[in-house]
């Protein structure tokens, strides 16, 4: 592994040797979820955040529930629609999509295998 740079150290990550950053590298993340289902990893769990990398085959349907967290999605491959609330939206490679905790939404019409980085803020029960 090529070693990196923090505050002019060069430190290399193996994995379990730091523990308070961690390098990924999508491409190993997305044969995680590679097949013919649906399929969701979860590659960081922290208090303060949760990340995790989801894919939709073509043609397949998206059951998720509201969340009480904050969501980001960042689409890297695939092309489909998402519908937050009643507003719809065609997303494709490059799109970032933020949906607002508690917000009724679903991926539909997944056109070609849909693969997403899912970034899930902490869970606010306080919030309306």
């Amino acid at each position: 592994m090529k070693p990196l740079k923090s505050r002019g150290v060069c430190i290399e990550k193996t994995g379990s040797a730091v523990s308070d950053w961690q390098v990924f590298k999508i491409p190993e993340l997305m044969e995680k979820v590679a097949g013919s289902e649906p399929r969701i990893f979860e590659f960081l769990k922290k208090r303060s955040m949760s990340c995790m990398v989801y894919r939709l085959p073509a043609g397949c349907k998206d059951l998720q529930a509201p969340h009480a967290e904050d969501e980001v999605y960042v689409v890297l491959e695939g092309k489909a629609r998402l519908k937050l609330d009643e507003t719809e939206h065609e997303v494709g490679p490059g799109y970032v999509l933020f949906v607002q905790a508690t917000t009724e939404h679903s991926f539909f019409d997944i056109e070609e295998d849909l693969t997403l980085l899912a970034f899930f803020g902490p869970a606010n029960p306080g919030r309306h």
